[in-house]
């Protein structure tokens, strides 16, 4: 990208002090230390102080703009390239400033609209369920259930994440096995409540980001994230074949062909590949001393991914399934939830998803809100033009920010964030980005007093590198939007990293959990549903 030549800073000056009430600055660490438990309310009220306590004193903001000045003096010569930054108070009052009403590609940093975009819509408890619906009857006598049957997914993230952190296909097949159900015919369905059941590619990212691990399809065919492991082995012995020694999600392992085979020493050369038909195969040799070696794949065929382990889970569970026509019950029949499970309140996706920076997350949370193609991005960018009250600076058409196409200034960005937790569905948005110290903010762990002094959100591409979130200090709190879009995005980052580390050298901690009625604690376990009433026996019993 083309460098701009340096230009000064800019900073706002147009805080109008005397209007505002005046207030001796309030330090979280203080009102909780009084605190002698931590009783429900106590610390969102602390977390409400503090966020509304602006940064009045000018003494305070000149030494804030001359921090950063010093700062940028470094980051201009050691990261060249298009810089757009905005530093403000919690009120959205620009401090400092660098381009900020210039459009750049802000990256993974969408997430945190999309995130509030859907708690806006769906609601902080909203839950999406996955299902198992038939048409029939139960007969008792021999546990066959005599009718059709499908799996209905809704684009659940969480589905089959495993070690119980969400809720699984074995969920389902349990509830039906406690019912009575022991036997089920009919061939593989797949259901969704809304549109088609499907997994597709989003057209507007780009094309070599195609089968990478953080690039799955998307749609309500969702399981594992859309991804697939293996861990391999080698034989006992040289001459045997290597061993197939974990999978996931469970169930998926039927899918692999292995054809390697164990040979002395401890080289390995193995070969990984994708089938036209969603199996994989592993070919090749493994030495006898050589260590596991895992394989990660996105699923190109998801549905056939689900199949397995659906079938996997029934057989767990003690459910024999016959794929073999049945007859319709015609189309008024009722239709009846056999099994249900739920994911984790939408809060804690959407911290996982920040924290993780997870696109299928970003993008299911957007297509749950708004539904699948261009309408949906659409609905988002108007939200971020809603709330931050101007029609310009940004334009959005995915939810991940995965898109080269997605363009925001730095000073929307900081306007979004200065009014969106005082809105209904934006109470403690803050606790929704990861801490300094946590997730994708990890590197920020050193030079803070400590974790939760930043509540941000990264964005990483190829020539991109943003950074955009809250910073805790004594007398008020700082928004700050950093970004940059050029070819030295390690030094950016570098930098970036400085800065939250030169502002919040003497930062105030906002907590990580929040006991109140929005409850936004990350759960990342699924409840499942309660167990669906009795299944009706035949006509006339």
């Amino acid at each position: 990208m083309e460098t701009p030549p340096a230009a000064p800073p800019t900073s706002s000056k147009s805080l109008n002090h005397r209007n505002r009430r005046q207030a001796k600055p309030v330090s979280l660490r203080r009102i909780l230390s009084r605190s002698s438990s931590w009783r429900p309310g106590v610390i969102a009220a602390a977390i409400a102080l503090v966020v509304a306590q602006p940064l009045r004193a000018q003494g305070n903001l000149e030494a804030v703009r001359s921090q950063v000045a010093e700062w940028w003096q470094d980051a201009s010569r050691l990261a060249p390239g298009n810089w757009g930054i905005a530093i403000a108070d919690d009120q959205g009052q620009i401090i400092w400033s660098v381009a900020a009403d210039e459009p750049l590609v802000p990256a993974s940093t969408v997430k945190l609209f999309t995130t509030g975009f859907a708690r806006s819509v769906l609601g902080s408890d909203a839950r999406r369920a996955t299902r198992v619906v038939g048409e029939g009857h139960l007969d008792r006598s021999t546990g066959q259930w005599v009718g059709t049957w499908a799996l209905e997914l809704n684009g659940d993230v969480t589905l089959e994440r495993g070690a119980g952190y969400g809720p699984s296909l074995s969920d389902l097949a349990s509830q039906m096995h406690a019912q009575g159900i022991r036997r089920i015919s009919g061939p593989f369905e797949v259901k969704t409540s809304e549109g088609v059941a499907d997994a597709t590619w989003p057209t507007v990212w780009a094309a070599r980001h195609r089968g990478r691990l953080f690039a799955p399809l998307i749609g309500p065919v969702t399981l594992h994230e859309n991804v697939v492991s293996f861990t391999v082995r080698p034989g006992a012995k040289v001459g045997q074949r290597v061993r197939l020694t974990a999978a996931a999600p469970e169930g998926v392992g039927s899918l692999l062909k292995i054809t390697a085979k164990t040979v002395a020493g401890r080289r390995s050369r193995l070969r990984f590949l994708a089938q036209p038909d969603g199996s994989w195969v592993i070919s090749g040799t493994l030495g006898v001393r050589a260590g596991a070696r895992q394989y990660g794949a996105t699923a190109n065929k998801p549905k056939t991914v689900l199949r397995a382990v659906w079938a996997s889970a029934l057989a767990r569970a003690g459910i024999e399934w016959a794929e073999k026509p049945v007859p319709s019950r015609g189309t008024d029949a009722q239709v009846r939830v056999l099994a249900e499970v739920t994911s984790p309140p939408l809060d804690s996706v959407a911290s996982e998803v920040n924290r993780r920076s997870l696109n299928i997350g970003a993008e299911l949370l957007l297509q749950w809100a708004a539904g699948r193609g261009p309408e949906a991005s659409a609905a988002l960018t108007e939200h971020v033009r809603r709330v931050t009250g101007t029609a310009t600076h940004v334009r959005l058409v995915d939810g991940s920010g995965l898109s080269y196409e997605d363009r925001v200034a730095p000073s929307t960005f900081v306007s979004y964030l200065a009014r969106f937790p005082a809105t209904a569905a934006g109470r403690n948005f803050p606790l929704l980005l990861p801490a300094n110290g946590s997730g994708t903010l990890r590197r920020l762990a050193a030079g803070l007093p400590e974790s939760g002094v930043v509540r941000a959100k990264t964005g990483t591409l190829n020539e991109v590198s943003t950074v955009v979130g809250y910073l805790g200090r004594a007398e008020g709190v700082l928004i700050v939007s950093l970004m940059y879009n050029g070819r030295k995005t390690s030094a950016a980052r570098q930098q970036q990293w400085q800065l939250f580390r030169v502002l919040g050298a003497d930062g105030v901690v906002i907590p990580a959990e929040v006991e109140s009625a929005t409850d936004v604690e990350v759960q990342l376990g699924g409840d499942s549903a309660p167990t669906p009433g009795p299944l009706p026996g035949p006509a006339g019993n």
